[in-house]
């Protein structure tokens, strides 16, 4: 039995099917001999690689999960990559894990095998380490090891890597079986980028430590996640705000006869999850419209895993993220550092098994981040009525005018209530009279068309004087990540450049 806690319940599971994906449909016990398989070309006959860190590059699919199971039964660190990051991102993380071998599936081949031999390093494809032999046996891996590091999205700093042991991913994983009911029966579409906790922990690795089948997408496409849930046999879908928001739009393109027949396929699944950024109300309330599903939102982040999370079963509120998940310890901290009371913002700090171990290489860093044994998120939230509203970054999301506190996330909730704005975000922008200034970067609808004095003037009736945006900016689209969160910082960089065009300012 290997000492994986992961790889320890797949011994388990035999002929299940455990993986479908472009490659095929593959069982527990195939991806236990091909990631052994992976192990052993990865050794090249040593006995361990002793947390080595492992690079890799594969789309959503089943060399993905091979690979990944194979790098942690050889000893080493898993540091999966980014299909969308261009070039110089891939570089800069290969190089600050210090990793040794670089992996890449065929599809990214040249980029891959050119950063690799500039730096010496080993290079390898999937399908030539998934041929390998299998030899035995394979190291003894202590599950309090380091098993990966995920790179922050860095929506306000240069990305950091987060380190997680197995017994972390262990801890992340088993909270979210508990609290959201995984089982054997259990069927999930994944179509989420694998770089990220999301696809990794909530959905790739609940799967396989419940014994449920994975059925991966390579990526998200709008009408193929349709014709997929059309099909029928799944039990559960996970995405990010972007994705349900795209869903709705395909939807609302489809015929009628054909929006009937989504519809009543969305009801055979048990439950829909969103996360990695605020979900918006609208949303919510149209893909309630559609699916008859309530969507379970959550809170985490990449070096907590999941902390917050609405109830499986039990009233789930709009803009609210639940109570704390199972073996996760929280709290509210005001800003001069005691226990912020019900009703009252606070910094989210958060202690427990899930919580990272560390920052790659990054001491400072890892030592700033904690106070007695608590991560500081960097979050704000407030406790209302027994649940969590999450008011966003402190750092971004929280904006410092005329002696107030504003979350941007409130009144971007406010402003995709008018008719002309199909999207928008809120940043701040500093300012000598009021400290800073509420921001609005606005998409309008088609054929939509607002100045700010009709934003302000709408805004008027539900929005507190100093909440209203005083500044605004028209965009074809929001800068996003991989994840769909908005760079903010990058947003930011827009209005600095619209107020050297004289943007027009209200009082």
């Amino acid at each position: 039995m290997s000492p994986i806690p992961l790889i320890t319940r797949a011994e388990g599971y035999g002929d299940r099917t455990a993986v479908i994906a472009s490659e095929g449909t593959f069982t527990y016990a195939q991806l236990l001999a091909d990631s052994a398989a992976v192990a052993a070309c990865l050794l090249e006959g040593a006995a361990d690689l002793d947390e080595a860190r492992v690079a890799f590059l594969t789309p959503g699919g089943y060399h993905y999960v091979a690979t990944q199971w194979g790098v942690w039964r050889a000893g080493g660190v898993t540091v999966p990559l980014a299909t969308s990051h261009p070039k110089p991102e891939l570089a800069y993380m290969i190089e600050d894990s210090g990793a040794t071998i670089v992996i890449a599936h065929p599809q990214y081949e040249d980029t891959l095998r050119e950063l690799a031999e500039e730096r010496g390093l080993r290079f390898l494809l999937t399908p030539d380490i998934l041929e390998t032999p299998p030899t035995a046996p394979l190291p003894d891996v202590d599950p309090n090891r380091r098993a990966m590091i995920i790179y922050t999205s860095g929506t306000t700093n240069r990305p950091k890597g987060v380190v997680s042991l197995h017994t972390t991913i262990e801890a992340q994983i088993t909270s979210l079986v508990e609290a959201w009911g995984w089982s054997g029966d259990d069927h999930i579409l994944h179509v989420l980028p694998l770089h990220h906790i999301h696809g990794i922990v909530n959905v790739l690795g609940c799967a396989l430590w419940s014994g449920a089948v994975c059925d991966m997408l390579p990526a998200f496409d709008a009408n193929a996640v349709w014709e997929r849930i059309e099909r029928g046999g799944l039990t559960l879908f996970m995405a990010v705000p972007t994705i349900y928001a795209r869903l709705v739009q395909a939807w609302n393109a489809a015929p009628p006869e054909r929006q009937a027949a989504m519809t009543r396929a969305c009801a055979q699944l048990r439950l829909m999850v969103s996360g990695s950024a605020a979900l918006p109300v609208q949303t919510l309330e149209e893909w309630e419209d559609i699916s008859g599903h309530r969507l379970l939102e959550r809170y985490g982040m990449t070096e907590i895993g999941m902390a917050l999370s609405n109830p499986l079963v039990g009233e789930r509120r709009p803009g609210y993220v639940g109570a704390p998940l199972p073996g996760v310890g929280l709290r509210l901290v005001d800003e001069d550092g005691h226990a912020a009371p019900e009703g009252s913002p606070g910094e989210i700090q958060v202690q427990g098994p899930a919580v990272f171990t560390e920052y790659w290489n990054k001491p400072e860093a890892t030592a700033s981040e904690f106070v007695d044994g608590w991560f500081k998120t960097g979050d704000v939230a407030v406790l209302e009525d027994g649940a969590y509203r999450i008011l966003g970054r402190s750092s971004v999301d929280i904006i410092k005018t005329g002696g107030f506190k504003v979350s941007a996330l409130e009144v971007e909730d406010v402003l995709r209530e008018h008719p002309d704005i199909a999207e928008c975000a809120v940043v701040a922008m500093e300012d000598l009279e009021w400290g800073e200034r509420v921001c609005a970067a606005l998409v309008l609808a088609r054929n939509g068309a607002l100045t700010l004095q009709q934003l302000r003037d709408w805004s008027r009736e539900r929005l507190a004087p100093y909440k209203m945006p005083s500044r605004m900016i028209e965009l074809t689209e929001l800068p996003r990540n991989a994840m769909g969160k908005v760079v903010k910082p990058d947003l930011s960089k827009l209005f600095v450049e619209a107020e050297q065009q004289t943007q027009p300012t209200a009082g």
